[in-house]
């Protein structure tokens, strides 16, 4: 019983993946457009020397060395994400990745107005895969992807069992990044209000006119 079902679904999951494949295909050029300018932005405030300031919760509580979690956790809420829209999600795969594909370049236009230095006790990042470091900046700050991807996640599955899952990898993700005084806890609060906009933002562009045409 479990196979027929298992085969099932991969039957359906086969047509599914027919019928949508070239807004698939659209959907992760723009994903892939937006991670490419995000790099670039990241890099270039990178370049820019900023000044630390205070911040009322970083001078209350410690520096943690949280680098595990910082690092491993972020990479399996990825996989976690992707992984789910491909194969469980498939029809709806090219409205995720247009919502996501709208954070980061939302973020990439935040992150180069503003010029703050990281504060000046963060825990220096070292235990990263080798491919990792090429994304591993410090002065990308507002507002924190750490917090903004597994939110908009949550946003998006939240009427799912999974859903509390990435609420759960959100409220992590968010102690994670402020006890390792990386992101300045305005980059970790603004965060849940910018990605409750764009996701909005983002419904409102999926639900357009237009956006059916080609659908269609």
């Amino acid at each position: 019983m479990k196979t027929a079902n298992i085969k099932k679904w991969y039957d359906e999951w086969k047509i599914e993946l027919s019928e949508y494949k070239y807004l698939i295909l659209l959907s992760l050029m723009f994903l892939v457009l937006a991670e490419i300018i995000s790099f670039y932005t990241s890099t270039y405030v990178d370049k820019i020397p900023g000044v630390a300031v205070r911040d009322l919760i970083l001078d209350n509580i410690p520096t943690l060395n949280l680098d595990f979690i910082f690092v491993y956790s972020f990479i399996a809420l990825l996989l976690l994400i992707a992984l789910y829209a491909l194969f469980f999600k498939i029809k709806e795969f090219h409205k995720i990745a247009i919502l996501f594909s709208l954070l980061v370049l939302t973020r990439s236009i935040f992150i180069t107005l503003t010029h703050l230095g990281i504060p000046a006790d963060a825990r220096v990042i070292t235990n990263c895969p080798g491919s990792y470091v090429l994304f591993n900046f410090r002065n990308d700050l507002f507002f924190s992807g750490h917090v903004a991807m597994p939110f908009m996640a949550f946003l998006i599955f939240r009427s799912e069992m999974i859903g509390k899952v990435f609420l759960l990898l959100t409220i992590i993700l968010s102690l994670t990044v402020l006890f390792m005084h990386v992101h300045y806890s305005i980059d970790v609060f603004s965060a849940f209000f910018i990605t409750y906009g764009v996701y909005h933002f983002g419904q409102w562009i999926i639900n357009k006119e237009f956006f059916n045409k080609v659908q269609a």
